[in-house]
């Protein structure tokens, strides 16, 4: 089980939509830290902040970034497709077992976690407050929180609490009704 900020957090080997695969050990390998995003090609959350992961790398240099693709029902195709339509240049491992996000105590997409070079967790959490950044409420929890562990800070706030949509629910699960006339 991945503990919380400071601690180590539990390695990983996914598939990459693309083609290859990708591994905690090689986001951090030769990078100053890592983002990792669990995240879904269906929710609105997620679509939200396409721009915002798709200029993260170019933003900061030195940064690793992977999206995790964990929500139950969502096939490898579904996020493949979803990659297309949207134009997402940003890499996407594919967890449909969700053993990742269950090691990592991840609930809801998008849940962003920041992880030094040593493997230390330095943040968990939502992204941002669910503002746009041109509302003066803005506060954009993720890159704070990178811009700390770049400058080689503490983070000031290492944990907030996530929203977004079920990664698994009773929900996903239920019969779909019949169809009319049978």
């Amino acid at each position: 089980m991945t503990p919380g900020p400071g601690g180590r957090v539990a390695p990983f080997t996914l598939p990459l939509v693309d083609c290859g695969e990708a591994s905690l050990e090689g986001l951090l390998h030769g990078s100053l830290a890592a983002v990792i995003v669990f995240w879904s090609g269906v929710c609105s959350h997620c679509r939200r902040y396409d721009n915002f992961l798709g200029t993260l790398a170019s933003r900061y240099p030195g940064l690793a970034l992977l999206a995790v693709a964990c929500r139950k029902g969502e096939s490898f195709a579904d996020i493949s497709s979803a990659r297309a339509e949207r134009d997402l240049a940003f890499p996407i491992a594919f967890d449909g077992e969700r053993r990742i996000a269950r090691a990592w105590l991840v609930e809801q997409t998008p849940r962003a976690f920041l992880v030094d070079a040593g493997g230390r967790m330095r943040y968990r959490g939502a992204i941002d407050n669910f503002k746009y950044p041109n509302d003066p409420r803005h506060e954009a929890y993720l890159e704070a929180a990178i811009e700390s562990v770049l400058r080689g800070r503490p983070v000031s706030r290492p944990e907030t609490p996530g929203f977004g949509c079920a990664i698994d629910s009773v929900y996903y699960d239920m019969p779909t009704p019949y169809a009319r006339g049978s």
